[in-house]
């Protein structure tokens, strides 16, 4: 049996502030995997699809999407749809992060194949505690290698 790839997770954040808590909390969860950070939808997608738009530059590679659905350049759950749409990024799971608790846009992110829908807590600790907690599942959680 092949050893697992390292995941890289691929952090779509455009607000400084929470990127920067994402990211220290995860590490404090005891996850040391490579964080690549973007700031908005197309560089993101860029990364992800390639130039080709199907992703197979990342093939046999373990990857997990943390995606804010409010970005300066497009509406995440465009990232989202594009992302589950292509052959070599589909089975990449995609964690939703963001302070929208509409009930539709929640259906809508399940509908479209994301794996897990987090509200983003308005108070700082909650955050903090949500993200931690977050990278404890991590730690745990089995990801698929990219498909061809």
């Amino acid at each position: 049996m092949p050893e697992q790839q390292p995941v890289t997770i691929v952090m779509i954040e455009d607000d400084e502030g929470h990127a920067r808590l994402i990211e220290k909390n995860i590490r404090r969860a005891g996850v040391n995997n490579e964080i690549v950070p973007f700031t908005a939808g197309e560089p993101a997608l860029q990364y992800l699809l390639g130039a080709d738009g199907n992703g197979a530059g990342h093939r046999h590679e373990a990857t997990l999407i943390l995606l804010d659905l409010n970005l300066p350049d497009m509406q995440g759950t465009e990232i989202l749809r594009r992302v589950k749409a292509s052959p070599g990024m589909k089975l990449a799971p995609v964690v939703i992060l963001t302070t929208t608790d509409d009930e539709k846009e929640i259906q809508n992110c399940y509908a479209l194949g994301c794996n897990v829908y987090i509200t983003k807590p308005v108070n700082y600790e909650n955050f903090a505690q949500a993200i931690r907690a977050l990278g404890l599942f991590f730690t745990v959680m089995q990801v698929p290698e990219n498909g061809h």
